[in-house]
């Protein structure tokens, strides 16, 4: 089976070596190769543009003193157009004020090196914090979250700098709730991930952490509204508005998604029928966080199933945010094995693979057709990663049920206790 595969590596100093050490070079191989395709090195001058040249685009935006257009997306059309040397597929733009100012200084370099930079430092903090929780299951881990990783590296996304964050929060709740704060107030930048680890530590009362994430994201937003005028607000709003609609209209690529609205619109259902299906799911991840965090459930397998349940609250989740849930499975490794049989832990196991690897495999298959964004079927492509989620988020409550149910009493205690 393949919970029994990937456990027994554990088992084994040098097996465990040699698991991570492939991993990692496969990794170093994508950055490498990604890089030069970026760079427009060789045979890649007119190729279509990223998520990581939207990135770029924005950040020379914050210095040119005209960032509030990047949000209308007409004139963030323009712009992209202008970058790619002709027509290119649209990317709106809808994060927070705050993540322009952390994207601002990658405009100082050229797009291939400014990409190595953020996704080789990102990952390098992803991977050490990774290793940090997961001990001795870091190599299983990265085997199972290798598809995620990799198409996390291949569009220059931001999921190891988010999943990164919120394992800091996980690795200082208890004894440096400041820097706990300080983790979880610097994900304003993607606040829709940050929802559950919210709820989780307002329903453990752990208010210095929250009270020095409000801090953050107060003091943070005051600074960007000193450096970019209060019209950034505005703009933002109304990006975020305009956003809904094209999620409406299914404009964005849904088959990279993993939201539960993304499986159910691209299933055929209407818009407002996948739109309460999606609320009834992330209603259902906010109460296994609650019960998560009852009595008989220890404080780490409350917060990884907090972690994991982040990636399925919002509609808007791509593929490249599955580093996230990375971070909440090596938290609940450790009480897995008595939760779960062998084959239950490898359907848990092959849930997160497929949701990452159905992204990555789509995304190849597209890439090879000349006209990306002409190809019809991407209307009829489902988005399988998303249904992934919601069957994990079904066993993920089963475990909580069992993990809450107290053991039943021996026959020895039983007769002693007649």
């Amino acid at each position: 089976m393949l919970a029994e595969t990937l456990e027994g590596v554990r088992l084994s100093p040098s097996k465990r070596a040699t698991y991570v050490r492939l991993v990692l070079a496969a990794l170093t191989a994508i950055v490498a190769f990604k890089t030069f395709w970026f760079a427009r090195w060789g045979g890649w001058t007119d190729r279509k543009l990223a998520d990581f040249d939207a990135f770029h685009i924005v950040a020379q935006r914050a210095w040119r003193g005209d960032l509030d257009q990047v949000y209308h997306f007409e004139a963030l059309l323009k712009m992209q157009m202008e970058a790619a040397g002709g027509a290119t597929g649209f990317m709106p733009w809808t994060y927070p004020p705050q993540y322009d100012l952390l994207l601002a200084p990658f405009a100082l370099l050229p797009v291939g090196l400014a990409y190595l930079l953020f996704t080789a430092a990102t990952l390098a903090l992803y991977l050490a914090v990774l290793r940090k929780i997961a001990d001795v299951n870091f190599a299983p881990v990265l085997v199972i979250l290798f598809p995620a990783l990799a198409i996390t590296i291949g569009a220059g996304q931001n999921g190891f700098l988010t999943g990164a964050l919120i394992a800091l929060v996980c690795l200082s709740v208890e004894r440096r709730p400041l820097l706990a704060g300080l983790a979880l107030g610097a994900m304003v930048i993607k606040p829709h991930l940050a929802i559950a680890v919210g709820v989780y530590l307002l329903a453990t009362r752990r208010w210095v952490a929250l009270a020095t994430a409000a801090a953050v994201v107060l003091a943070s937003s005051l600074l960007c509204t000193l450096l970019f005028g209060w019209q950034i607000w505005t703009a933002w709003l109304g990006a975020i508005r305009e956003s809904a609609s094209y999620l409406e209209q299914g404009s964005y690529p849904l088959y990279r998604m993993i939201s539960a609205y993304a499986a159910l619109y691209e299933a055929g259902l209407p818009a407002n029928i996948a739109f309460w299906g999606q609320v009834t799911v992330a209603g259902l991840a906010l109460l296994a966080v609650l019960i998560g965090t009852a009595r008989g459930t220890s404080s780490r397998f409350a917060l990884g199933i907090a972690v994991m349940v982040s990636v399925m609250i919002s509609p808007y989740a791509y593929d490249y945010d599955l580093p996230m849930l990375g971070i909440g499975l090596a938290l609940i490794l450790p009480d897995l094995a008595t939760l779960a049989s062998p084959r239950e832990r490898s359907w848990m196991y092959g849930l997160i693979l497929l949701a990452g690897a159905y992204g990555l495999l789509q995304s190849a298959r597209l890439a090879v057709q000349v006209e990306q964004t002409a190809d019809p079927s991407r209307h009829f492509t489902p988005a399988i990663g998303g249904f992934a989620l919601m069957a994990l988020l079904l066993f993920l409550l089963g475990l909580l049920w069992r993990r809450t149910q107290p053991a039943p009493a021996s026959p020895q205690a039983a007769q002693h206790h007649v």
